[in-house]
């Protein structure tokens, strides 16, 4: 019987100090009210007053996206040493490209990508990319060097002449 009474002891103590914890703990108060009762991925976002509006502040103004602004008028031919314009499409342009670069002399193509618009050549010692992209007036073939910048040296600017002189109409 004394094994019993301890263990009826043992059980009601642990049941005791159960419920003191769940009472004072706060997660079964009765009458929690507004968002503080909600789960807290539910409750609504606290911003800032400060940041709810931007203000008059010139410097918190959004820019104007590149593709928002006003276009440029397109560059002639003559203005942009960098490139040419050919009308057509880019398949049929890219393939004429490609007849006037095996036609000159001291031109060694490595590789070309039809889908990239590009021919990888080599031409007096310097190793370049010819790019052919549609534009609306047509399309530019350009010279790019290896860093995908414009490539204005000399023998770039040379065979670029010599493509125009080719392709034009």
């Amino acid at each position: 019987m004394r094994h019993s009474v301890s263990a009826i002891r043992v059980l009601s103590f642990a049941i005791l100090a159960t419920a003191t914890l769940v009472g004072t703990s706060g997660c079964f108060k009765r009458g929690a009210k507004g968002d503080y009762a909600l789960a807290p991925e539910m409750r609504p976002l606290e911003v800032p007053p400060d940041l709810n509006a931007p203000g008059n502040n010139p410097s918190a103004q959004i820019p104007v996206l590149a593709s928002q602004a006003a276009k440029p008028a397109p560059s002639t031919p003559a203005a942009n040493a960098g490139g040419f314009t050919v009308p057509g499409s880019k398949e049929d342009v890219f393939g004429k490209v490609g007849t006037a670069l095996e036609s000159i002399d001291g031109v060694k193509i490595a590789s070309k990508a039809q889908l990239l618009g590009s021919y990888d050549v080599g031409y007096e010692g310097s190793d370049f990319l010819v790019r052919v992209v549609g534009v609306e007036a047509g399309v530019y073939v350009s010279a790019v060097d290896p860093r995908g910048l414009p490539a204005t040296g000399p023998a770039p600017t040379k065979l670029l002449g010599e493509l125009k002189a080719k392709l034009a109409p």
